[in-house]
């Protein structure tokens, strides 16, 4: 998987950078969401793994994509389909969208509570890590009843684990070493 977020990155640069440039991130977003759906079709990625053409691949990808692409976005198929890159747009659109979220200062986190956390916790709490993170923040809330009481937050590679599951493990290994 490794692999494919490598190849992505500098396909999800050149579209956010034209995206910006054009004042078009909602767009491109969308037709990116659209191409790296199509990618997941069964059918079309078994198309697209077989020896045909660049030039065919890219055809039959934008006749797929019908008015879903624009011209831009149909040119953009045509280099990744050039580069036999084609089965990399689910990574592309993926590093799209986080370059998007930084440049829109914005951030999702994730919250796994053991119980539903009221609106006006989520407002309370969403304002506190918007305090912390300095950018407007997307809650994501869950309810997992592992988790005992308190809340475990992930955002990007940052865990908080507030949780009396968590709590209790830590003290299990403190009284193990």
């Amino acid at each position: 998987m490794s692999e494919l977020t490598n190849v992505a990155r500098p396909y999800a640069k050149a579209a956010f950078d034209f995206a910006v440039e054009q004042k078009a991130l909602a767009a491109w977003a969308e037709m990116l969401f659209f191409a790296a759906e199509v990618v997941k079709n069964e059918q079309v990625s078994q198309r697209l793994l077989s020896n045909t053409a660049a030039d065919a691949q890219a055809a039959f990808f934008i006749q797929v994509c019908g008015e879903q692409l624009n011209a831009h976005g149909q040119n953009f198929i045509k280099v990744m389909a050039e580069n036999n890159r084609l089965a990399a747009l689910p990574a592309v659109y993926e590093a799209y969208l986080v370059l998007k979220a930084e440049h829109e200062k914005e951030i999702t986190v994730d919250v796994v509570s053991a119980n539903e956390l009221t609106a006006d916790y989520q407002k309370k709490l969403s304002a506190a890590l918007s305090q912390r993170f300095a950018r407007e923040v997307k809650l994501n809330c869950s309810v997992d009843p592992a988790v005992v009481g308190g809340m475990l937050i992930k955002a990007g590679d940052l865990v908080i684990d507030g949780s009396v599951r968590g709590k209790l493990d830590r003290l299990a290994t403190a009284l193990q070493s």
